[in-house]
């Protein structure tokens, strides 16, 4: 793929864009329909009709299947924790690298508990890795984007069909509900840059303290995002200006997996704060491919909620979380299961004998 000229990754992202289409609206009435007839008050079961339907409508059927479960979580390094943004030093994306592939870390435990799958990718490590990754390595990092672009349009191009390319391989594999995840020091200051951007906030309104910087770090931190964009000038109204100049190549792979997962017709659920600056990406990339997402939970970062209401998207969990790594999504994967299973095994009134007076 790197051989490839930005012209060329250009048309590759188009074509995959020009591929999402819309929900199947027939095989969502009909699953209405089999709610309403279930021994309930109708729509007394909120978000878990709603993920009944929109499941439906991504697989064009009234009788919906999750077969397996997979996170796809991207890891990513950021020249801008030189700016003093972040409470952990760099070396640690490596390290709990490392402690996801022997399986200790948080997303592990959850998607062990999940029945899923995890599978970590190295889009842009700084430090080199090894072992049983997925090697998709974009750059060592991106620059520092108090002093220029985190990356070159190309390289944004390369890293969302990084991301495509990963969830298309796992769908061959047979896989058909995906979880997005990250992992890089750093993550939140980019994230919070796109997410102002693209929801047209302050500095101040979105930037939160990530992993737990103190009060002086939390002014480094929007200073630095203040410097940023006074130096790079991004266009809110370009998601591959906004993406290059300011985003994550991890950020830029969960974007592609989601449209990836759109475009295939896989549901895809977004796990957190950096989850869901992808998720903006690929919105604003491909407006459809917002009916192929599905919310996990409410971070407490402050600008995670203006993200979601921008996605028109409202989290199923309140949980205070901010690990990130795909654990609030993984956790919602019991959700949708449960919304199948409602569905699936639940009476009907005819069948119980049950009066629709209920309604």
């Amino acid at each position: 793929m790197e051989n490839l000229t930005e012209d060329q990754l250009y048309a590759q992202l188009q074509e995959l864009i020009e591929r999402i289409s819309e929900l199947d609206e027939v095989a969502m009435t009909k699953i209405q329909a089999r709610l309403d007839s279930l021994t309930k008050p109708l729509n007394s079961l909120g978000q878990l009709e709603h993920i009944a339907k929109q499941l439906g409508g991504i697989q064009r059927t009234s009788t919906p299947k999750i077969f397996k479960k997979a996170v796809l979580l991207m890891a990513g390094d950021h020249g801008v924790v030189e700016e003093g943004v972040s409470a952990f030093l760099q070396e640690v994306t490596p390290q709990m690298a490392y402690n996801i592939l022997r399986g200790g870390a948080g997303i592990n435990v959850l998607a062990r508990q999940a029945k899923a799958d995890v599978f970590l990718t190295d889009v842009g490590v700084a430090f080199p890795l090894e072992g049983d990754f997925i090697h998709k390595r974009v750059a060592n990092g991106t620059q520092n984007m108090t002093k220029g672009p985190a990356m070159t349009r190309h390289e944004a191009l390369r890293a969302l069909l990084v991301g495509a390319d990963v969830a298309a391989e796992k769908i061959q594999d047979g896989y058909n509900l995906f979880a997005t995840g990250e992992l890089g020091i750093g993550n939140t200051t980019p994230s919070s840059a796109i997410v102002a951007l693209f929801t047209n906030s302050s500095i101040e309104e979105v930037v939160d303290r990530g992993t737990g910087i103190d009060d002086a770090g939390l002014v480094k931190k929007r200073g630095a995002i203040e410097k940023a964009f006074a130096i790079n000038q991004p266009d809110r109204t370009d998601a591959l200006d906004v993406l290059s100049k300011v985003g994550g190549l991890e950020i830029a792979a969960i974007a592609g997996s989601i449209l990836q997962a759109a475009a295939s017709r896989v549901p895809i659920v977004i796990d957190g704060f950096i989850s869901t600056a992808g998720a903006l990406v690929a919105a604003k990339l491909a407006p459809k491919s917002t009916a192929f997402m599905i919310p996990s939970h409410g971070s407490v970062e402050i600008g995670h909620r203006r993200a979601l209401t921008e996605l028109g998207l409202e989290p199923v969990l309140h949980l205070n979380m901010r690990l990130g790594e795909g654990t609030g999504a993984v956790l919602t994967f019991h959700l949708v299961e449960a919304a199948l299973c409602i569905l699936d095994e639940m009476a009907t009134f005819a069948e119980a004998g049950v009066s629709k007076q209920l309604t």
